[in-house]
């Protein structure tokens, strides 16, 4: 198994942490486990706007890093 950068591995739980909270509650709203069948999960949606684009740039930035290092490593200078 490969090694992913650390910056992509905390982007990836960021990401997680700060929009599954919301996801549940609207899969919980879907499936009529709440009484309310819209509710207004104000907190979440504000705790996934927040955290969505710095993971997705944390991801992206750990990504381009890995492939530089797998890019410089495949071509070693004489």
């Amino acid at each position: 198994m490969k090694k992913i950068n650390k910056l992509t591995k905390i982007g990836l739980i960021i990401l997680i942490l700060g929009c599954s909270p919301l996801l549940l509650i609207m899969l919980c709203a879907k499936l009529g486990i709440l009484d309310d069948p819209n509710p207004n999960p104000v907190i979440f949606g504000i705790m996934a706007f927040l955290t969505f684009w710095p993971s997705l740039i944390l991801i992206f930035i750990g990504i381009i890093k890995q492939l530089l290092l797998k890019i410089k490593s495949s071509n070693p200078k004489p």
